[in-house]
């Protein structure tokens, strides 16, 4: 192996052969640290791996390794491929080395072997944390390491079809200079851990610290490496927890799996509607009910809007669960098609759960649920879906059915869609469903 100097940003892992006192690349200041890099020499041709036609290559779906977690197989796209290497973030003390150690326990369960890498916790911490989760040990084995050279060959000798590794960010390569955690030493594990998992057809989970922005520590390279990223979010204080895929080359990237944090690790939620649901008062102003996709899941979730007068000259307007800008937006609306006096007033807006709100057919529930405490009026019990325009146009959204559907599921008598949805849909039932063109129509429907 041959050694060179080089200078590598800590903040974005930019490289240059000289130092420089800011990062041309992320513009922080003092960033550089000198750090020695190893090379392998380069192999002879004769050593690679000659190409295959693509109808030489077999795969079924059966080969999908199922973690008996159904939240977890569903965002994995299924269950986990083998040879694939899975990142999973969060904040600190969010539970991601318990869904883990749980994941191993259902696995080793069913007979597979799992080796967990812990580099944080002793192997004793560990085996507490296995018994008050109550997991099955079976071929679950336990190693306390931080040398990646270490763990190559735990994984050679036992051949596991699945590693977890906790974290990465406390693992290292003896021969960089650098301390566990900096962005050479994350970036050159996470390399080896990816040519391991393609070698051996071991399927890697590595956990990954998160910074105070919420991105993964670490360049971004990282999460271009890897095969599926994944985010488990939620306050650290309540008990529900949300696993989402922001990456993943084997399945849908809109796919959430809830669960719910006890004594004895994470339970899965079933029901997420009526979970995301609990403790709504009905008939309170302000409080309006949408029915959102979460990839192929339809999920009923509360809005949440609070108006009072504001005590500065210019009103504030604060938003958690929905995009912010989007919310302005459909404040203007609202003043100029309804004209409603919104100057002189702050706006809060929340969605209950945690559950982030991205698509835009939960903007007649948000504004709805605005003018609901404007005018300290209550919402008519029923679910309300619908883009809103500039012009004040509600326009039509995707998987009407499903949603309808889904509202009738929890008990909801009503539902309000917009028009061109309502032309189309070919469901009935219990439900009764009304189409609205425009916003001011479907304010004064929806407000009792």
């Amino acid at each position: 192996m041959k050694g060179k100097k080089k200078y590598v940003c800590q903040q974005c892992g930019f490289e240059s052969v000289k130092w420089m006192g800011k990062c041309p690349e992320c513009e922080s200041w003092n960033s550089l640290v000198e750090e020695l890099s190893f090379e392998e020499e380069k192999k002879a041709p004769g050593g690679y791996r000659k190409p295959r036609l693509l109808s030489e290559i077999h795969y079924s779906e059966e080969e999908r390794i199922k973690t008996d977690l159904d939240e977890l197989d569903r965002v994995l796209g299924g269950g986990i491929v083998p040879g694939s290497l899975v990142l999973l973030g969060g904040d600190p003390g969010i539970g991601k080395s318990t869904l883990m150690l749980q994941m191993g326990g259902k696995l080793s369960a069913r007979g597979k072997v799992v080796l967990y890498v812990t580099g944080e916790e002793s192997e004793k911490q560990v085996k507490l944390r296995a018994e008050r989760l109550g997991v099955v040990e079976g071929k679950l084995y336990i190693a306390a390491e931080n040398n990646i050279e270490v763990v190559e060959g735990h994984v050679r000798e036992l051949l596991p079809h699945v590693v977890i590794l906790d974290s990465v960010q406390t693992v290292y390569l003896p021969a960089l200079e650098s301390p566990p955690g900096s962005i050479s030493q994350v970036r050159e594990v996470t390399h080896r851990l990816l040519k391991l998992s393609k070698e051996t057809g071991t399927a890697v989970f590595i956990i990954g610290h998160v910074t105070k922005e919420g991105s993964l520590a670490g360049p971004r390279t990282l999460e271009h490496m890897v095969d599926c990223v994944l985010y488990f979010e939620g306050e650290r204080y309540q008990s529900y927890r949300v696993v989402r895929a922001v990456k993943n080359r084997f399945g849908s990237t809109n796919e959430i799996g809830i669960f719910e944090m006890h004594e004895t690790g994470l339970i899965e939620v079933k029901a997420p509607s009526k979970f995301l649901l609990m403790g709504r008062q009905k008939a309170a102003p302000g409080s309006a009910v949408v029915c959102t996709m979460e990839g192929t899941r339809p999920l009923l979730v509360e809005v949440q809007a609070l108006t009072c007068p504001t005590g500065f000259n210019l009103p504030r307007r604060q938003t958690s669960g929905i995009d912010y800008n989007r919310a302005v937006l459909l404040i203007a609306v609202l003043e100029k098609k309804l004209g409603l006096n919104l100057t002189h007033e702050d706006v809060y807006i929340n969605v209950a759960g945690g559950i982030k709100l991205s698509e835009p057919a939960v903007d007649l529930a948000v504004a709805t649920a605005i003018v609901s405490s404007f005018k300290n009026r209550p919402v008519r019990e029923a679910v309300i879906i619908g883009e809103v325009g500039l012009g004040g146009e509600i326009r039509s959204v995707s998987y009407v059915e499903k949603r309808v559907n889904e509202a009738a599921k929890l008990g909801f008598k009503e539902v309000i869609i917009p028009y061109d949805n309502f032309k189309d849909l070919k469901t009935g039932g219990s439900i009764e469903v009304m189409g609205v063109r425009e916003l001011k129509e479907a304010i004064d429907l929806a407000l009792d």
